[in-house]
């Protein structure tokens, strides 16, 4: 059996290997899920994540904190949710809830044909994705070679996402990756259903974000008409 080193390569990382997390992560890997976790790649205040080796291959995993999460801000946007609405106000299950809701929503954006990481497992606050690129950079730091055709691309892609019944809910160029000038839409543990009484708002906040990140490459949309032709409405 492989020698599971994590703890020894991440003890300095402080709140991410607590007991439970230590668990889940070993019943991953000897589940297969991935071998060994190489390297962090994002540290954050809700979460971390690492670059883990399966085989020759690299996938991502996400570790949610249990103890430093903002569980409040988790629950106000969760509780709305109609996948949620039973959940209680206790933070541990807040977590996995959150965990288990991004994993669907990525499985429900994947299957509306979006550019998004193919989900591969999921385990109480612990998600494992495809890792896109090695890794692909953030929109932020690459800009697209032909900019009229990459927002042309994320606005359908945000129609198309919205036509599965999904909004994002944090969209900006910080979560949209630049993969072979392709762009590719990652964390969606904000996302929610449209029918959620606040999608709309969310939309909008995702539009604008989108709308005010390629204006300063030169691309001018309105933002009543692009709303308009996402919902088709």
């Amino acid at each position: 059996m492989a020698t599971f080193t994590y703890q020894e390569r991440f003890k300095t990382i402080k709140g991410v290997f607590d007991e439970h997390t230590n668990r889940v992560l070993f019943e991953l890997h000897s589940q297969g899920h991935f071998d060994e976790l190489v390297s962090p790649l994002k540290v954050g205040k809700e979460s971390n994540v690492f670059i883990a080796l399966k085989g020759k291959k690299k996938v991502i995993v996400k570790i949610y904190h249990l103890q430093n999460s903002n569980f409040n801000k988790m629950f106000s946007y969760i509780r709305v949710d109609p996948r949620h609405i039973y959940l209680q106000h206790r933070s541990r299950e807040i977590i996995f809830a959150w965990t288990q809701r991004e994993y669907a929503n990525l499985l429900r954006a994947e299957k509306a044909r979006i550019n998004v990481p193919e989900p591969l497992t999921v385990k109480n606050n612990v998600l494992v994705e495809e890792m896109i690129g090695d890794p692909a950079p953030q929109l932020k730091d690459a800009f697209p070679a032909d900019p009229v055709y990459f927002f042309d691309t994320v606005i359908a892609q945000i129609q198309r996402l919205y036509a599965a019944g999904l909004v994002h809910g944090d969209l900006s160029a910080f979560n949209i990756l630049n993969w072979d000038e392709k762009p590719y839409f990652i964390d969606f543990s904000q996302a929610t259903l449209t029918k959620t009484p606040n999608a709309q708002e969310l939309l909008e906040r995702d539009v604008k974000n989108v709308l005010q990140f390629f204006k300063k490459l030169g691309i001018k949309a309105e933002f009543a008409q692009t709303l308009k032709k996402i919902t088709r409405k």
